[in-house]
């Protein structure tokens, strides 16, 4: 069993369209890590997510990053954190203008 991560989400967006479903980011640091991270995120439907992870800004500590991973993959209350982070965009965007 691993510490949980402190996540502070900083930015996210998310897109939809009849050729590329889903596309979203969320923009996010990790407290007592160098680097911010990116997790790209794609899914067809808005049910299966395909997701992947880079440094933000550069390059950072290959073992930071495996751990903000290893916390995705196994908690799924992050996971679908991250997830509802950029769906809640594409919501805001849809919206009508009052």
């Amino acid at each position: 069993v691993q510490a949980a991560v402190n996540v502070n989400v900083l930015k996210a967006g998310m897109t939809h369209s009849v050729e590329d479903g889903y596309v979203g980011f969320v923009h996010f640091e990790v407290e007592g890590h160098v680097r911010k991270y990116e997790m790209a995120l794609q899914s067809k439907k808005g049910r299966d997510w395909g997701y992947s992870l880079f440094f933000l800004d550069g390059s950072g500590p290959e073992e930071q990053i495996e751990l903000v991973e290893d916390a995705i993959e196994d908690d799924d209350d992050l996971y679908f954190r991250l997830i509802g982070e950029a769906k809640a965009q594409l919501a805001e965007e849809a919206a009508p203008e009052a």
